[in-house]
């Protein structure tokens, strides 16, 4: 299946293979540059391997993780592209999850002005979310994705068949964007999802399609986030402070696991703010907790997440900004919460274990 985002790229699900090399191939690119970390140079380098047959090659491994998402990781990148004679005429095939789409399209787009690159999402959180927009960036003063740019790949090539390199618990971080894309935009789809019995057992492919294509649609209304893009940071404004305070301890969480505790505490802010119902702040409680359970967020932390929040990307003053639930299916952007109804959010959540 192929999904055209604009005129500017497209969007391909579909075994990666020949044919997609045979496109770049025609592109006359003087050199090609990979871009793995450690997991995907095992797991996911040897199904390219067979077209990985340009004169001009280099490969570049870093450290797996969100944690290895910063500047000193891109000096890295940047220093072995030169040594590698990477020119303007080059292009760089990001093969990873979302830290490697991110990362390595911020490295290609700042690299001697910007070189073309490609995305080979790995992972379902990269696949349905992080590929698709051209929102690149890096982690920065402990707020993430804070320095970066928007800028489109030439292609996303999205291979369902990579999923199979993943534990469970990573499938189900992934899964997360799935139903955040549900819950802003598709009541029906929502309730499909939540008619999934098993997620080791789920056919990806055509949930993938879906997800993908109602991120395409928003991204293609509103490529800069200057509006309706915002309804894709639904449970993002705590979740990633959540994610961002959790990041350096030993009960780090994954990014789907951040942002459905967040997406928990934002659909409890929705209850407050909006008209979502109780029956459905009950409804999407419940099913979050079934799938990614309850990790207690300690009073402690509270000013820390506060400041977090404070220095999100997506607030345009001093106030800290949310995408809210006016109903299943129908979210609303630019909403505000002062911190005192935040927190109490988060002590909804702390209720529910």
């Amino acid at each position: 299946m192929t999904l055209p985002v604009g005129e500017e790229y497209a969007i391909e699900i579909a075994t990666v293979g020949a044919d997609h090399f045979r496109w770049l191939r025609k592109k006359n690119y003087a050199g090609w540059v990979v871009l793995v970390d450690e997991n995907t140079r095992k797991h996911c380098l040897p199904r390219l391997q067979p077209w990985l047959d340009h004169p001009q090659l280099a490969i570049i491994e870093v450290a797996a993780g969100e944690r290895h998402k910063h500047l000193g990781t891109c000096q890295y990148l940047w220093e072995e592209m030169f040594r590698a004679g990477v020119g303007r005429r080059w292009c760089v095939l990001n093969l990873g999850g979302g830290v490697m789409g991110d990362m390595g399209g911020f490295v290609a787009s700042t690299f001697k002005r910007g070189i073309d690159f490609v995305q080979i999402p790995t992972t379902l959180l990269s696949q349905v979310d992080a590929s698709v927009g051209g929102k690149l960036g890096i982690d920065f003063f402990n707020v993430k994705n804070s320095i970066g740019v928007f800028r489109n790949p030439e292609a996303v090539w999205i291979d369902p068949a990579f999923l199979t390199t993943l534990s469970d618990r990573e499938v189900r971080s992934g899964y997360a964007e799935i139903v955040k894309h549900a819950l802003i935009h598709d009541a029906a789809h929502w309730e499909s999802l939540v008619a999934l019995e098993d997620l080791s057992t789920t056919d990806w492919a055509p949930i993938i399609a879906h997800s993908v294509d109602v991120k395409r649609q928003i991204v293609e209304e509103d490529p800069h986030e200057r509006g309706r893009r915002k309804l894709l940071n639904f449970g993002h404004t705590i979740g990633h402070a959540i994610e961002s305070y959790w990041l350096e301890t030993e009960q780090r969480l994954l990014h789907g696991e951040a942002i459905a505790a967040g997406m928990i505490m934002e659909t409890w802010l929705s209850h407050r703010l909006a008209s979502l119902s109780e029956a459905e702040l009950a409804a999407v409680t419940q099913y979050l907790l079934k799938v990614y359970g309850h990790q207690p967020v300690p009073t402690s932390a509270h000013d820390q997440l506060i400041g977090l929040m404070k220095q999100d990307k997506k607030n345009e003053d001093s106030r800290i900004n949310f995408t809210l639930l006016e109903r299943i299916g129908h979210g609303i952007p630019n909403a505000t919460a002062e911190p005192e109804l935040i927190l109490e959010s988060v002590a909804f959540y702390n209720g529910l274990a």
